[in-house]
């Protein structure tokens, strides 16, 4: 298995496992956070809005951009 095979697995992991929890999340009666609950908490603060800006800027440069 190559490296780029490697790596577009371990994306696509961490892909399945955001689809996941969110899933999870939206049951009724749940205790874990959905993610937009969990952008809209970051989005709170200065240091959380910056973090966001980072993440989109870093995923833009990364997948959007080639």
């Amino acid at each position: 298995m190559s490296t780029h095979n490697l790596t577009v697995a371990a994306f696509a992991v961490i892909l399945l496992a955001f689809v996941v929890v969110d899933a999870m999340g939206r049951r009724p009666h749940t205790r874990i956070p959905t993610l937009s609950d969990v952008l809209a908490f970051a989005m709170r603060t200065w240091p959380g809005r910056v973090g966001v800006l980072f993440f989109w800027w870093w995923f833009g440069w990364h997948f959007i951009a080639r």
